[in-house]
């Protein structure tokens, strides 16, 4: 790793403040500010990167082979949502309801965290299930929306993995690892597409809910370079911040800025013709300028029709926060942006785990299945591959009053599109519920399979650190399920 040093030639504004990181903390104005008004600095700073070889890190690159999707939409629930409420229907788990576990169950199996396995009583689900489409998809009542799209979608009812606890498994989910410090999917693909385009972000994260952002499990490049990581957007107010310049900088004063930056940053790469990050550092100003443009105009939803508005839950206070999200997301994916991570919170039903999940259901059910909707009829479903997910799913003994313990053992995820042929169920778990027994997929099967989607080979996307190549699927991702989710 480089260290920086404050080496850099004297100006006025150098003697003033002393160095390039204190100059940048004393700016004391928004990083697009800084960008606004430096088209021929940013045409000076490209050719300089140009003439040191230095490619944009984010420039599209090509797939390992031909790609049946070009960017995603990666749904995240976070808490875990109970699979057998929602996308796996337990008719034996209603009838034995109140019962203890059957003797050939054994307790210890079930790596219970908050029951007593001997004291555990199976709770049935008071959800009802339906029939959905041509192909008959048993979907909950609380996703009777997402039901309607049944033919679209590829559920997954044998997801597993090992980490009982919510960080570890938010780390599996996000990174394909439970230590911390591992690059994010989204920072993956990022790394192995780049952008389509150049004036947005290639990796954009928006959160609702209880949601610790400042996490980097969710949205971090971890070993990767810091330009791979997300950009985060709110959900609520303007998504993006300090893109509007300051009014009290005036135009001399700002061009004077700009201009000991680029020549700040020039004396710098001069002496680190190799460093990647600084060219990463110099092409997010570029960014930062471009995005002045474009950005104000995709994130103005009052373009969009009363009825897409509508479409999307977003004239219903209890779903108007994550369809906006959506709806943004599909407006991203339209623009070019790789990838858009949309995430949920809380599905953690260790207490009346119904009250619960009707609560967030109806917070993302019209959602979802408004975005299903609007891409298949805008023709970006084709490329766009959806995909809905949380840590783990729950128990089928009860927690409590009414509540389900957490369940790493077997678990629902869906995608759709990105060339994916719908109405398709795989794998199973046990009658009640509790492990995956057929056709078992690991989260690193998830992980290869999506990457595969994209074209990518996740045996070859690696990245060399502490002198071993990682990649995002470890040692695993052995059951890619790309062929079988696209084949008729």
């Amino acid at each position: 790793m480089v260290k920086y040093r404050n080496n850099l030639q004297c100006c006025n504004l150098h003697e003033k403040v002393g160095s390039r990181r204190e100059f940048l903390a004393k700016a004391g104005f928004g990083f697009g500010a800084l960008a606004l008004s430096c088209l021929p600095n940013e045409e000076l700073i490209a050719s300089t990167l140009k003439n040191r070889g230095i490619n944009n890190p984010l420039s599209p690159t090509p797939p390992h082979f031909p790609a049946k999707a070009k960017n995603v939409i990666f749904m995240f629930m976070k808490g875990g949502p109970s699979h057998i409420d929602t996308f796996d229907p337990k008719p034996e788990l209603n009838r034995l309801d109140g019962q203890f576990l059957p003797p050939s169950f054994r307790p210890e199996e079930l790596n219970l965290q908050f029951v007593k396995a001997h004291e555990a009583k199976l709770m049935g689900s008071p959800r009802t299930f339906k029939k959905y489409g041509k192909s008959g998809i048993e979907i909950s009542d609380l996703f009777s929306n997402v039901g309607q799209f049944a033919d679209e979608l590829a559920v997954i009812r044998s997801c597993y993995h090992d980490s009982i606890i919510h960080n570890p498994a938010v780390n599996l989910a996000f990174c394909g690892s439970v230590r911390l410090g591992h690059p994010t999917l989204g920072s993956w693909i990022t790394y192995g597409l780049g952008t389509e385009n150049e004036n947005l972000p290639a990796f954009i994260a928006m959160q609702s809910g209880n949601f610790a952002f400042s996490d980097k499990s969710f949205h971090g490049s971890g070993f990767l370079p810091a330009v791979y990581q997300a950009t985060r957007a709110s959900s609520q107010g303007p998504p993006f911040q300090n893109l509007d310049p300051q009014p009290q900088i005036g135009v001399n004063n700002q061009r004077r800025m700009l201009d000991q930056l680029h020549l700040w940053n020039q004396k710098h790469l001069e002496t680190r013709r190799d460093d990647s990050r600084l060219a990463a550092r110099i092409s997010n100003y570029q960014l930062a300028f471009r995005m002045q443009v474009e950005a104000p105009e995709l994130t103005d939803l009052t373009r969009e029709p009363k009825s897409i508005q509508s479409l999307y839950g977003m004239d219903d206070e209890k779903s108007s926060e994550f369809g906006r999200m959506c709806l943004l997301a599909r407006r991203m994916v339209e623009r070019g942006v790789r990838f858009v991570q949309l995430s949920q919170g809380n599905w953690d039903g260790h207490s009346n785990c119904d009250k619960n999940h009707v609560d967030n259901a109806g917070k993302t059910d019209k959602p979802i299945a408004g975005l299903l909707k609007d891409l298949k009829q805008r023709g970006l479903l084709d490329t766009t591959l959806v995909i809905w997910i949380g840590e783990f799913g729950r128990t089928a003994v009860a927690q409590g009053d009414g509540g389900r313990d957490h369940n790493p053992h077997g678990f629902s995820c869906w995608m759709a599109g990105g060339g994916i042929r719908g109405g398709k169920v795989i794998g199973a778990t046990d009658p009640l519920g509790c492990r995956a027994i057929e056709d078992k997929v690991h989260v690193h099967d998830v992980h290869a399979t999506i990457l595969s989607l994209l074209g990518l080979d996740h045996t070859k996307l690696t990245y060399l650190t502490q002198g071993r190549d990682m990649r995002l699927t470890d040692v695993g991702g052995q059951n890619d399920l790309s062929e079988r989710l696209t084949k008729a």
